[in-house]
């Protein structure tokens, strides 16, 4: 079959139908807008292909330039949604391309406009394109290798146009729109299917590898407090724990809210998980760098700490005892106080397991505990120290 106009705008047509199809069928299924808004883009370049196909087949049901005008609302509906995707603002001035557009359609048909148009209707398709390209730049590689190509796709598009629309005012180049005859018109058509296909796959691919990292990241998350949960915890703590040597030592601290349940008794649930969230912003907002923290089930947390030492682990271990129970009596009134009691363990030589190191740090929670709570209950197992102890 040869890839003469009629040809390739068949296809154009068939590869953006079925896109912008999938893009609907994806977005129906996790509602995301930049999805709806590339479906859109991919729906109205069906409509303007299969107009000008039409056109070439003689049947003028509408203008030309208002047939090429809808590849630039689906280039400004692209850049829409890669702005959505990567939760960027544009500036309102990006909404003037319909005026220029508008503006455009004033102006007649023949020669010697038409070459006019068309460098306008490229510029038109350009500017947007190379926007979404430049939006992506700095999430190529956070977001995914789909996001990465996208950038690059779009690049390319782009450039095609600016230099479609330099070439479209070159002395003597035919170009007769109705009949689809001119070279530019068949390496546009040619290169309008390759970006199709292409632009289809990287968005796909695109917001696929989003959704699985979204997906895996709540799988991996404690869903009240958004600390990692255990199994996390285990996936990621050997790395740090191996790390402990005689200068570097590493530290656990295992932390329990005393008289929890009176506020789960006296306040409610609802009232305890606020709580619960309210210690997790706590840890959360004086983690050190580099270390980790979780929620191991219930009114338990953990936090790991790399490069640690007995004055760390009492500055850290104090300040969360001591904003804990301040907001904890501003808020809940309880017969007895609503404290936090820690259970630390200091060590310089990679722990057996996680499970061995929770362990020696419920240990001394226990101690915690049993010395009056409201305290933090250190062992440091380091070779200098062998195996102090100290409350506070």
């Amino acid at each position: 079959m040869a890839l003469d106009p009629p040809t390739l705008l068949i296809l154009s047509i068939a590869l953006a139908a079925a896109a912008a199809l999938y893009l609907a069928i994806e977005w129906r299924n996790v509602r995301e807008p930049s999805l709806l808004f590339w479906s859109a883009g991919f729906a109205t370049i069906t409509v303007g292909s299969t107009l000008a196909l039409l056109r070439g087949s003689g049947l003028l049901l509408i203008g030309i330039w208002f047939a090429n005008g809808l590849l630039v609302t689906a280039h400004w509906l692209f850049l829409m949604g890669v702005a959505r995707f990567t939760q960027a603002r544009l500036s309102r001035a990006w909404y003037l391309i319909f005026v220029a557009w508008i503006a455009m359609l004033m102006l007649p048909g023949e020669q010697p406009w038409s070459k006019v148009m068309l460098l306008v209707n490229s510029l038109l398709v350009a500017l947007p394109t190379l926007k979404a390209s430049m939006l992506l730049r700095p999430h190529g590689k956070s977001l995914s290798v789909g996001a990465g190509q996208l950038r690059y796709v779009l690049l390319i598009h782009g450039l095609f146009y600016l230099v479609k629309a330099l070439t479209a005012v070159v002395p003597g180049t035919l170009i007769d729109l109705a009949a689809l005859r001119g070279e530019i018109i068949q390496i546009s058509l040619v290169e309008g299917a390759m970006a199709i296909m292409l632009i289809a796959l990287s968005m796909t691919g695109s917001e696929r590898y989003r959704r699985e990292k979204r997906i895996a990241r709540l799988a991996s998350r404690d869903p009240l407090t958004a600390l990692y949960n255990r199994r996390a915890l285990e996936m990621r703590a050997p790395r740090l724990m191996e790390k402990a040597s005689t200068e570097r030592p590493g530290a656990l601290l295992l932390i329990d809210i005393d008289n929890f349940k009176l506020v789960n008794d006296l306040y409610g649930h609802t009232a305890g998980d606020r709580l619960l969230v309210a210690l997790s912003e706590m840890i959360r907002s004086g983690l050190p760098e580099g270390a980790l923290a979780a929620r191991l089930g219930g009114d338990e947390f953990v936090i790991l700490l790399k490069n640690a030492s007995t004055e760390r682990i009492e500055t850290l271990g104090g300040a969360l005892r001591e904003e804990f129970h301040k907001a904890a009596v501003q808020t809940f009134a309880t017969p007895e106080p609503v404290t936090l009691s820690i259970g630390a363990s200091l060590f310089d030589q990679p722990p057996a397991s996680l499970a061995a190191l929770i362990e020696q740090g419920d240990a001394a929670l226990y101690e915690s505990k049993r010395g009056g709570r409201n305290s933090i209950r250190l062992v440091d197992r380091t070779r200098a120290s062998g195996e102090a102890q100290w409350t506070r």
